[in-house]
Protein backbone atom coordinates (compact mmCIF):
# COMPACT_ATOMS: atom_id res chain seq x y z
CA UNK A 1 0.00 0.00 0.00
CA UNK A 2 1.59 3.24 -1.13
CA UNK A 3 1.46 6.37 0.97
CA UNK A 4 0.64 8.78 -1.86
CA UNK A 5 -2.35 6.68 -2.91
CA UNK A 6 -3.79 6.66 0.60
CA UNK A 7 -3.58 10.39 1.07
CA UNK A 8 -4.85 11.34 -2.38
CA UNK A 9 -7.99 9.24 -1.79
CA UNK A 10 -8.56 10.76 1.65
CA UNK A 11 -8.43 14.34 0.47
CA UNK A 12 -9.53 14.12 -3.16
CA UNK A 13 -13.01 15.55 -2.52
CA UNK A 14 -12.07 18.21 0.03
CA UNK A 15 -11.46 21.73 -1.23
CA UNK A 16 -9.26 24.25 0.56
CA UNK A 17 -12.29 26.51 1.14
CA UNK A 18 -14.14 23.63 2.78
CA UNK A 19 -11.13 22.90 5.01
CA UNK A 20 -11.18 26.50 6.19
CA UNK A 21 -14.78 26.13 7.33
CA UNK A 22 -14.86 22.60 8.70
CA UNK A 23 -12.67 20.61 11.10
CA UNK A 24 -10.04 18.31 9.65
CA UNK A 25 -11.70 15.01 8.64
CA UNK A 26 -10.97 11.97 10.75
CA UNK A 27 -7.86 10.21 9.53
CA UNK A 28 -7.80 6.41 9.44
CA UNK A 29 -5.18 4.45 11.35
CA UNK A 30 -3.56 3.36 8.07
CA UNK A 31 -3.23 6.99 6.97
CA UNK A 32 -1.87 8.05 10.35
CA UNK A 33 0.76 5.30 10.16
CA UNK A 34 1.74 6.49 6.68
CA UNK A 35 2.02 10.10 7.86
CA UNK A 36 4.03 9.11 10.92
CA UNK A 37 6.41 7.01 8.80
CA UNK A 38 6.81 9.91 6.35
CA UNK A 39 7.60 12.34 9.15
CA UNK A 40 10.04 9.93 10.78
CA UNK A 41 11.81 9.31 7.46
CA UNK A 42 12.13 13.09 6.96
CA UNK A 43 13.67 13.59 10.43
CA UNK A 44 10.59 15.12 12.07
CA UNK A 45 9.86 12.50 14.69
CA UNK A 46 6.30 11.87 15.95
CA UNK A 47 7.78 9.84 18.81
CA UNK A 48 6.78 6.19 18.81
CA UNK A 49 4.81 5.37 15.66
CA UNK A 50 1.49 4.12 16.98
CA UNK A 51 -1.18 4.90 14.38
CA UNK A 52 -2.80 7.49 16.67
CA UNK A 53 -3.26 11.15 15.77
CA UNK A 54 -1.87 12.85 18.89
CA UNK A 55 0.08 15.86 20.07
CA UNK A 56 3.54 14.64 19.06
CA UNK A 57 2.36 13.87 15.53
CA UNK A 58 0.79 17.33 15.20
CA UNK A 59 3.97 18.90 16.58
CA UNK A 60 6.16 16.99 14.11
CA UNK A 61 3.86 17.80 11.21
CA UNK A 62 3.80 21.52 12.07
CA UNK A 63 7.62 21.53 12.13
CA UNK A 64 7.76 19.71 8.78
CA UNK A 65 5.27 22.20 7.33
CA UNK A 66 7.35 25.14 8.57
CA UNK A 67 10.54 23.63 7.17
CA UNK A 68 8.81 23.20 3.80
CA UNK A 69 7.35 26.74 3.73
CA UNK A 70 3.76 25.65 4.30
CA UNK A 71 1.33 27.01 6.86
CA UNK A 72 2.28 25.32 10.12
CA UNK A 73 -1.16 24.09 11.18
CA UNK A 74 -0.19 20.67 12.48
CA UNK A 75 -3.14 19.31 10.50
CA UNK A 76 -2.93 17.16 7.39
CA UNK A 77 -4.78 19.54 5.09
CA UNK A 78 -5.01 19.44 1.30
CA UNK A 79 -1.95 21.67 0.78
CA UNK A 80 0.13 19.39 3.01
CA UNK A 81 -1.15 16.27 1.24
CA UNK A 82 -0.15 17.74 -2.13
CA UNK A 83 3.43 18.36 -0.95
CA UNK A 84 4.06 15.42 1.36
CA UNK A 85 6.64 12.97 -0.05
CA UNK A 86 5.49 9.64 -1.40
CA UNK A 87 6.88 6.61 0.40
CA UNK A 88 7.21 2.89 0.08
CA UNK A 89 4.68 0.36 1.36
CA UNK A 90 3.89 0.80 5.06
CA UNK A 91 4.95 -2.68 6.07
CA UNK A 92 7.65 -5.26 5.61
CA UNK A 93 8.67 -8.47 7.41
CA UNK A 94 11.42 -9.17 9.91
CA UNK A 95 12.57 -12.76 10.49
CA UNK A 96 13.67 -13.41 14.07
CA UNK A 97 17.08 -15.09 14.23
CA UNK A 98 18.67 -17.47 16.69
CA UNK A 99 21.19 -14.70 17.38
CA UNK A 100 18.37 -12.35 18.38
CA UNK A 101 17.03 -14.87 20.87
CA UNK A 102 20.47 -15.61 22.30
CA UNK A 103 21.04 -11.91 23.08
CA UNK A 104 17.79 -11.37 25.01
CA UNK A 105 18.72 -10.19 28.50
CA UNK A 106 16.76 -9.95 31.73
CA UNK A 107 17.56 -6.54 33.23
CA UNK A 108 17.69 -6.78 37.06
CA UNK A 109 16.60 -3.93 39.33
CA UNK A 110 19.79 -4.09 41.39
CA UNK A 111 22.57 -1.84 40.06
CA UNK A 112 25.43 -4.13 41.05
CA UNK A 113 23.72 -6.99 39.20
CA UNK A 114 23.34 -4.71 36.18
CA UNK A 115 27.05 -3.87 36.24
CA UNK A 116 27.84 -7.60 36.04
CA UNK A 117 25.94 -8.08 32.78
CA UNK A 118 27.79 -8.21 29.46
CA UNK A 119 25.19 -6.13 27.59
CA UNK A 120 22.04 -4.17 28.44
CA UNK A 121 20.12 -5.57 25.47
CA UNK A 122 16.39 -6.05 24.94
CA UNK A 123 14.43 -8.27 27.29
CA UNK A 124 11.99 -9.53 24.66
CA UNK A 125 11.53 -9.93 20.91
CA UNK A 126 8.58 -7.54 21.13
CA UNK A 127 10.80 -4.79 22.56
CA UNK A 128 13.44 -5.48 19.92
CA UNK A 129 11.22 -5.34 16.84
CA UNK A 130 9.26 -2.32 18.15
CA UNK A 131 12.45 -0.32 18.59
CA UNK A 132 13.86 -1.46 15.25
CA UNK A 133 10.93 0.22 13.50
CA UNK A 134 10.40 3.12 15.94
CA UNK A 135 6.98 1.78 16.91
CA UNK A 136 4.98 1.25 20.06
CA UNK A 137 4.73 -2.30 21.32
CA UNK A 138 0.96 -1.97 21.09
CA UNK A 139 1.10 -1.27 17.36
CA UNK A 140 3.41 -4.24 16.74
CA UNK A 141 0.93 -6.49 18.56
CA UNK A 142 -1.91 -5.09 16.46
CA UNK A 143 0.01 -5.73 13.23
CA UNK A 144 0.65 -9.34 14.27
CA UNK A 145 -2.67 -10.75 15.53
CA UNK A 146 -1.48 -14.28 14.77
CA UNK A 147 1.27 -14.04 17.39
CA UNK A 148 -0.51 -14.71 20.66
CA UNK A 149 2.49 -15.70 22.79
CA UNK A 150 5.37 -13.28 22.21
CA UNK A 151 7.67 -14.81 24.86
CA UNK A 152 7.46 -18.14 23.03
CA UNK A 153 8.61 -16.83 19.62
CA UNK A 154 11.15 -19.12 17.97
CA UNK A 155 13.91 -18.52 15.42
CA UNK A 156 12.72 -18.06 11.82
CA UNK A 157 9.40 -16.56 12.97
CA UNK A 158 8.31 -13.79 10.57
CA UNK A 159 7.02 -10.59 12.17
CA UNK A 160 5.21 -7.75 10.38
CA UNK A 161 7.02 -4.45 11.06
CA UNK A 162 7.00 -0.89 9.71
CA UNK A 163 8.99 -0.18 6.56
CA UNK A 164 11.27 2.78 7.36
CA UNK A 165 13.87 4.42 5.13
CA UNK A 166 17.50 4.66 6.31
CA UNK A 167 18.31 8.04 7.89
CA UNK A 168 20.23 10.40 5.64
CA UNK A 169 23.53 11.63 7.07
CA UNK A 170 23.38 15.43 7.30
CA UNK A 171 25.33 17.91 9.43
CA UNK A 172 23.62 20.32 11.82
CA UNK A 173 25.04 23.82 12.24
CA UNK A 174 23.04 24.44 15.44
CA UNK A 175 20.79 22.58 17.88
CA UNK A 176 18.06 24.10 20.04
CA UNK A 177 16.49 22.50 23.13
CA UNK A 178 13.06 23.93 24.00
CA UNK A 179 12.19 23.28 27.64
CA UNK A 180 8.55 24.32 27.27
CA UNK A 181 7.87 22.40 24.05
CA UNK A 182 10.08 19.45 25.11
CA UNK A 183 11.71 19.29 21.70
CA UNK A 184 15.21 19.25 20.25
CA UNK A 185 15.52 20.92 16.85
CA UNK A 186 18.45 20.87 14.42
CA UNK A 187 19.17 23.66 11.91
CA UNK A 188 21.43 23.99 8.88
CA UNK A 189 23.85 26.85 8.11
CA UNK A 190 21.07 29.00 6.66
CA UNK A 191 18.92 28.62 9.77
CA UNK A 192 16.47 26.23 8.12
CA UNK A 193 14.98 23.56 10.35
CA UNK A 194 16.38 20.14 9.44
CA UNK A 195 14.96 17.86 12.10
CA UNK A 196 12.83 17.83 15.24
CA UNK A 197 12.76 15.26 18.02
CA UNK A 198 10.48 15.09 21.08
CA UNK A 199 12.47 14.86 24.31
CA UNK A 200 12.10 14.47 28.04
CA UNK A 201 13.54 16.98 30.51
CA UNK A 202 14.47 17.04 34.19
CA UNK A 203 11.74 17.60 36.77
CA UNK A 204 14.15 19.67 38.88
CA UNK A 205 13.97 23.31 37.68
CA UNK A 206 17.58 23.85 38.77
CA UNK A 207 18.60 21.37 36.07
CA UNK A 208 16.60 23.20 33.38
CA UNK A 209 18.69 26.37 33.07
CA UNK A 210 18.55 28.12 29.67
CA UNK A 211 21.87 29.04 28.10
CA UNK A 212 24.36 28.71 25.28
CA UNK A 213 26.26 25.42 25.29
CA UNK A 214 28.34 23.37 22.86
CA UNK A 215 28.78 19.68 22.13
CA UNK A 216 31.84 18.34 23.97
CA UNK A 217 31.65 14.59 23.32
CA UNK A 218 29.73 12.19 21.11
CA UNK A 219 29.59 8.49 22.02
CA UNK A 220 27.54 5.80 20.28
CA UNK A 221 26.58 2.69 22.27
CA UNK A 222 28.17 4.04 25.48
CA UNK A 223 28.49 2.40 28.85
CA UNK A 224 27.07 4.19 31.89
CA UNK A 225 28.71 5.21 35.14
CA UNK A 226 26.28 4.61 38.00
CA UNK A 227 26.74 6.93 40.98
CA UNK A 228 24.34 6.37 43.91
CA UNK A 229 24.52 10.10 44.70
CA UNK A 230 22.26 10.67 41.70
CA UNK A 231 19.63 8.20 42.94
CA UNK A 232 18.40 9.31 46.41
CA UNK A 233 15.40 6.97 46.10
CA UNK A 234 17.59 3.83 46.35
CA UNK A 235 17.61 1.56 49.39
CA UNK A 236 20.56 1.69 51.81
CA UNK A 237 22.24 -1.37 50.29
CA UNK A 238 22.41 0.14 46.80
CA UNK A 239 23.42 3.56 48.15
CA UNK A 240 26.50 1.86 49.53
CA UNK A 241 27.68 0.38 46.25
CA UNK A 242 29.78 3.32 45.13
CA UNK A 243 30.33 4.01 41.44
CA UNK A 244 29.72 1.15 39.02
CA UNK A 245 30.16 0.76 35.26
CA UNK A 246 26.99 -0.50 33.55
CA UNK A 247 27.61 -2.09 30.11
CA UNK A 248 26.24 -0.63 26.87
CA UNK A 249 23.03 -1.55 25.10
CA UNK A 250 19.58 -0.15 24.29
CA UNK A 251 18.39 -0.74 27.88
CA UNK A 252 21.38 1.12 29.32
CA UNK A 253 20.20 4.24 31.27
CA UNK A 254 21.61 6.53 28.53
CA UNK A 255 20.50 4.28 25.71
CA UNK A 256 22.36 4.01 22.42
CA UNK A 257 23.99 7.46 22.24
CA UNK A 258 25.44 10.14 24.53
CA UNK A 259 26.05 13.75 23.45
CA UNK A 260 27.94 15.49 26.25
CA UNK A 261 27.43 19.24 26.62
CA UNK A 262 29.60 22.06 27.99
CA UNK A 263 27.86 22.17 31.36
CA UNK A 264 28.98 19.64 33.94
CA UNK A 265 26.67 16.64 34.05
CA UNK A 266 24.55 17.78 31.09
CA UNK A 267 23.97 15.73 27.98
CA UNK A 268 21.51 14.57 25.35
CA UNK A 269 21.07 10.81 25.31
CA UNK A 270 18.89 7.84 24.52
CA UNK A 271 16.62 5.97 26.90
CA UNK A 272 15.51 2.42 27.71
CA UNK A 273 11.91 3.71 27.91
CA UNK A 274 10.85 5.32 24.59
CA UNK A 275 7.21 5.30 25.69
CA UNK A 276 8.09 7.88 28.37
CA UNK A 277 9.49 10.50 25.98
CA UNK A 278 7.83 13.89 26.36
CA UNK A 279 7.44 13.55 30.13
CA UNK A 280 9.53 15.02 32.94
CA UNK A 281 11.92 12.94 35.03
CA UNK A 282 13.48 13.38 38.43
CA UNK A 283 17.01 13.09 37.03
CA UNK A 284 18.72 15.52 34.67
CA UNK A 285 19.76 15.64 31.01
CA UNK A 286 17.62 15.57 27.87
CA UNK A 287 16.31 12.17 26.79
CA UNK A 288 15.43 11.03 23.29
CA UNK A 289 14.18 7.73 21.92
CA UNK A 290 17.23 5.69 20.99
CA UNK A 291 16.64 6.00 17.26
CA UNK A 292 16.45 9.80 17.54
CA UNK A 293 19.50 9.98 19.82
CA UNK A 294 21.45 7.99 17.22
CA UNK A 295 20.21 10.26 14.44
CA UNK A 296 21.17 13.43 16.30
CA UNK A 297 24.57 11.97 17.23
CA UNK A 298 25.27 11.58 13.50
CA UNK A 299 24.29 15.22 12.86
CA UNK A 300 26.51 16.94 15.46
CA UNK A 301 30.21 17.12 16.18
CA UNK A 302 32.42 18.52 18.91
CA UNK A 303 31.83 22.28 18.99
CA UNK A 304 28.28 22.25 17.55
CA UNK A 305 26.33 25.04 19.34
CA UNK A 306 23.42 23.90 21.53
CA UNK A 307 20.99 26.58 22.68
CA UNK A 308 18.71 25.77 25.63
CA UNK A 309 15.63 28.01 25.72
CA UNK A 310 12.47 28.18 27.81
Amino acid sequence: MMFRTIISVTFALISISTLAQEPTPKISREDVISIQIGLDDAGFSPGQIDGKWGGMTRQALAAWQQANELKATGEFDADTAANFPAGEANYTNYVVTAGDLAKLTRIPEDWKARSQLTNMWFESVLQMVAEKCHASEGLIKTLNPGITNWPAIQANQSVTVLNLSPAKRVAAAKVRVSLSAKTITAYDESGKMMALFPCSIAADKEKRTPGQLTVQTVAVNPNYTFDPVNFPELDDAQKGYGKLIVPPGPKNPVGMAWIGLSRVGYGIHGTPHPDQIGKTFSHGCFRLANWNANRLAQMVQIGTPVEVVE
